[in-house]
Parts: structure tokens; sequence; C-alpha cells
């Protein structure tokens, strides 16, 4: 009778346990957790459903220029950088990792890594140029040298939130400097508009051309040569 009833109680711990061991809790661990992903709030922010319920998640250890800034609205490539958010995170299965420090922001948002197929949101968003490296508070800094080396090669190539100096500083973005290097160069009268895409593609477009009027530009161009030297192609091409 003792021996049933000993098993009876090893049997009940070991169904017990089991919810222990599939707990999605992946915080201070390099695990991933898939997750549903309801909207992109902007190109560092989404909402997800996590653990049976909604949450706001800020991407850790990047900042990317805003569409809605309470002092400055919406941003130089604000939206640029949502569409390039919104286009890698709807074209897989996500999920998101957590860092061994706080889990929550001052605002109550989520702070993890997040991943598309296994490949890295942050990461793929620095390359392209529409995010820097910022609010480095370790403990939460597990990726922090590659991210590094990844916005270095947006640096390099001049693409996105580099292509104008000193847009994107240490301190954020600093739409004056992208109004004055759009102002100088138009004060020169030169017409051709450059415009730099969400997929980082560099193309200018010529007075009267189907898209002139539309096109918001980076950078100005006096001749389509001087266009083609900064590494911008015809629209028309």
């Amino acid at each position: 009778m003792k021996r049933k009833l000993w098993l009876l109680l090893f049997t009940l711990l070991l169904i017990g346990g089991c919810g222990l061991w599939e707990s999605t809790d992946t915080g201070g661990t390099e695990n991933r957790t898939e997750v549903d992903v309801l909207s992109v709030i902007d190109g560092d922010t989404v909402k997800i459903m996590y653990d049976g319920k909604e949450e706001t998640v800020r991407y850790l250890l990047v900042d990317t220029p805003e569409t809605n800034h309470p002092r400055f609205g919406e941003q130089p490539l604000g939206k640029e950088a949502t569409e390039e958010n919104r286009q890698i995170i709807e074209s897989g299965d996500v999920t998101i990792e957590f860092d061994a420090g706080e889990r929550y922001d001052d605002y109550g948002r989520l702070l993890a890594y997040f991943y598309v197929d296994g490949e890295s949101v942050q990461e793929q968003l620095l390359q392209s140029g529409m995010a820097r490296v910022a609010y480095v508070y370790p403990p939460n800094t597990r990726y922090l040298d590659d991210f590094k080396q990844a916005e270095q090669i947006a640096k390099d190539a001049g693409t996105g939130i580099w292509a104008v100096k000193d847009y994107a500083t240490d301190r954020g973005f600093d739409p004056s400097a992208f109004t004055d290097s759009v102002n100088i160069d138009a004060q020169e009268e030169c017409r051709i508009k450059g415009n730099i895409n969400s997929s980082g593609a560099r193309i200018y477009h010529l007075p009267g051309t189907h898209s002139y009027e539309q096109t918001n530009p980076e950078k100005w161009f006096c001749s389509e040569q001087e266009a083609q030297e900064a590494g911008f192609r015809n629209a028309a091409n």
C-alpha cells in the first residue's frame, strides 16, 4: 500500500514539474521566445502579444528617427525607418530575447532583442542606415560590439541617417543639420533632387520628371554627373 502511495506522489510531482520546465521566461539568458507582432509603432518600437497580454516593446541598444517626437514632431527619415522596420518584421517568424538587466524601461515598455527567421532586426536597421547605436545601459549590452560593427557599415557608406553630416549625433537626431544641408545646396540653384529611400537606395530626380514635385530631397545636385559621382542613379533607370 505504501509503495503505491509513493508511486502516485512521484507521478504527481513529475506532472507538476513539467509546467516549470516549459516556462517562456528568457530573462538573463540567450533563449528566444516566438511572439506575434500586433503592430509596428515606429522604427524601433512594436506592439506584441507576450505571456498572454499586449506589450509595447522597445528595441534594445538602437534608436531611429521618430514620426511623432514630443519636440520636433516628425523627424527626417522617421517614416522611412518605420517602413524599413515594418518590412523586416513582416518578412518572417519573430522571436525575442531579453538581456541580463532591467526588462522594462521608465515608460513601461519591454526591452528586447528582436529576430526574424533568426536574423537580428536591430543589426538590419543599423546596416541600412535607419538606426544608430544608443541607450547603452549595462548590463543590457550583450550585442553591443556586433551592433557597433553593423552601424559602421552604414557610416562608411554614408547611408540613411549618415547621409547628412551631423544629423545623427550621440544625443539623438538634429533636424536643423538636415534642414541646413538641404537649404545650403538649394541656395546654389542646384535643382536635381537626391533621395535616399527606405532600402538605402540613392536616386536622383530631374526637374520636370514624373515624381520630381513629390520628392523630398536629402541632397541637391547641380548636374547629373555630380549626382552619379555621389552614388545616386537616375530615377528613370
